[in-house]
């Protein structure tokens, strides 16, 4: 009998270490013998410790399971799920990037090929010329947040002219609300090496880094590991899969800056200078890492090629809507039923996503505003979930799709207060490059203040420096902090106004 206990951080926070360990005992305890079998999540959050019970082929899911609980693998209970793969939440979702995730052990090379791995990358090696062109076609486009088409950055960096060439992976995850890049790393780290190893043969690197935020040491330990595994099995080194083509890659550790998820502020932090922003051009595609050219990616990015690869770009650009191809990994949060991972065709409504996947708030009350994209990201009312999930869709309603973490809050949320958060976190992040983010950002929460005591005066204001920190600022932090600020008040403006009579009637 096969027993799978999830590793990932969210389920160990959860005490599944400590299951496995009471698993382990119970086992003994019968004389039985099983096989415990550590693997990443589901994405099912609100289910962890997720334990699934493998026999004759069939996995049944026990959650969220408890050390007290553990009885039940055997004997059944309230906590028996049934076979996880008929869950509704399992069910419904198209998994590409994240189709090994929670099934095998993240480390097991035999089960990461078994499941399909390593296929990309034999497709690219046997025909390295092609790679750029197939991810072109796929219509894959960065998942960090710009949504940059990917096999144009690729394009450049392989035309470029130099000894050397580096692929970077931005695995600096910061926003709130947002770990697909945590799950794919503790989940499937043989993924986005693989994905890594595909860059590097498109463009000619033959030096790779994966930028990593200290907050992650799971995340650090399980990439660690399996570059020590890819190496031994040939998916590394002087020799890739023995085509005579040399790749290699390192984990490079941050200190958690978020600014350090801007491209050029995290290749000066690679570099070991401050993390700020340079200012382009040049981009870093013709003049990136110690002055080389370098394809900069973000983890679901790079962990998507493998399938693209292994499955031709029409099976990848054959699904979405629009411009935006493929899947996505929806990260829901905040204040709502069933928060977790979710991987799905572009396309779904915003409604769809909060109400029938998230299973609306975990209050009971209703929603009042849903954050797309990270602390950056637009406030969308309910007035606004027919969205769909696309980037120009969420761009034609002023928002972003970000790294798609979806934070619900229901209707006791202050929105000017919200707007607040958004401008402060800004000033606290702010690498002090450029005036427009260093000294906006202040002069925004003192404004939004301002506002909050009742004078409303500072709605213009408010207004004019947002426009002027939106075009103005030299990256995405200050370019894209006046999204939360300007959309709380276009779409709640009674949390902005009146609030002083508010008060009085209180008192």
């Amino acid at each position: 009998m096969k027993i799978y206990v999830p590793i990932d951080a969210a389920a160990r926070a959860l005490d599944s270490d400590e299951v496995a360990k009471a698993v382990a005992a119970e086992a003994e305890r019968r004389g039985e013998t099983v096989q415990i079998i550590r693997n990443g999540t589901r994405g099912m959050i609100w289910l962890e410790p997720l334990v699934e019970v493998e026999r004759d082929g069939i996995r049944n899911g026990f959650g969220p399971m408890t050390p007290d609980d553990v009885a039940q693998l055997w004997d059944g209970g309230d906590l028996a799920l049934g076979p996880v793969d008929d869950l509704p939440w399992m069910k419904a979702q198209s998994r590409f990037t994240f189709a090994r995730v929670g099934l095998i052990d993240p480390l097991d090379w035999d089960a990461y090929q078994a499941h399909g791995g390593v296929a990309g990358l034999r497709a690219a090696v046997k025909d390295p010329g092609a790679v750029v062109r197939i991810v072109t076609d796929s219509g894959l486009r960065g998942r960090g947040g710009a949504g940059f088409p990917t096999g144009i950055k690729w394009k450049t960096v392989a035309e470029a002219q130099a000894p050397q060439k580096y692929i970077v992976c931005n695995a600096d995850e910061g926003d709130s609300g947002t770990f697909a890049d945590r799950m794919l790393m503790e989940g499937d780290p043989l993924c986005l090496i693989e994905g890594m190893a595909i860059a590097g043969i498109a463009v000619g690197a033959t030096q790779g880094y994966v930028y990593l935020r200290s907050e992650y040491p799971d995340a650090i330990r399980a990439m660690n590991d399996a570059i020590a595994i890819a190496r031994h099995n040939g998916m590394l080194g002087g020799d890739v899969l023995g085509s005579g083509i040399a790749f290699d890659m390192e984990v490079r550790v941050g200190a958690g800056a978020y600014v350090c998820g801007e491209e050029t502020s995290l290749l000066n932090s690679l570099e070991g200078k401050r993390g700020v922003v340079r200012a382009k051009p040049p981009i870093p595609a013709l003049h990136g890492l110690f002055g080389r050219p370098t394809a900069v990616n973000n983890v679901i990015s790079l962990a998507s090629v493998p399938w693209i690869m292994a499955n031709g770009a029409a099976a990848y650009a054959d699904v979405g809507i629009g411009r935006s191809k493929g899947t996505i990994p929806l990260q829901i949060a905040g204040n709502v039923k069933h928060g977790g991972l979710y991987e799905i065709a572009f396309g779904l409504t915003l409604g769809e996503i909060v109400e029938k996947i998230g299973g609306g708030t975990a209050s009971g009350r209703p929603v009042k505003a849903v954050q797309v994209g990270g602390p950056l990201g637009a406030f969308f009312p309910p007035a606004l979930f027919d969205t769909p999930f696309g980037y120009e869709e969420f761009a034609g309603k002023e928002g972003l799709v970000g790294h798609a973490g979806i934070v619900v809050f229901d209707d006791t949320a202050d929105m000017l207060e919200m707007a607040r958060f958004a401008m402060e976190f800004c000033a606290i992040e702010s690498c002090g490059k450029c005036t427009p983010c260093r000294v906006g950002s202040i002069r925004g929460v003192e404004t939004i203040e301002r506002i909050a005591a009742g004078d409303e005066t500072g709605i213009p204001i408010l207004t004019d420096l947002c426009n002027t920190m939106k075009w103005g600022s030299l990256c995405a932090l200050g370019g894209f902090a006046p999204y939360p600020v300007m959309s709380a008040l276009t779409h709640f403006p009674d949390d902005f106004t009146g609030r002083s009579a508010r008060q009085e009637a209180a008192e």
